[in-house]
């Protein structure tokens, strides 16, 4: 088996047109995307719209709830938000996980 792939970065700026063919759709549910808040694009005349790895992400959560699941746009946009939210909120757990240990151990320590 052989796994090909690029990992993106936020420095990563993507094309309308790299987008499409990243996500495997047409430029038309990458616009409804853009209307409807899921993607921010850069404007970056005079090529046109740029768009990042994170977006790239949260434009193929968003196709994968609306394929897979028959989420409608405005559901995927809501969802996108909260696995967002949520994630965000493990990372913040897990730095205040690892801020806890390292000043047990320092009570430790110092006892």
């Amino acid at each position: 088996m052989r796994l090909d792939g690029v990992i993106l970065d936020e420095l990563t700026h993507l094309s309308l047109a790299d987008l499409c063919r990243a996500c495997a759709t047409h430029a038309e549910r990458i616009l409804a995307l853009v209307d409807e808040g899921i993607l921010t694009p850069e404007e970056v005349p005079p090529h046109g719209w740029r768009f990042t790895g994170q977006q790239l992400r949260r434009a193929q959560m968003a196709l994968r709830l609306q394929n897979d699941l028959g989420v409608n746009l405005a559901g995927a946009a809501l969802a996108v938000q909260l696995i967002e939210e949520r994630n965000a909120l493990r990372e913040q757990l897990q730095r205040l996980d690892v801020e806890k240990r390292r000043i047990e151990i320092e009570i430790h320590d110092f006892l």
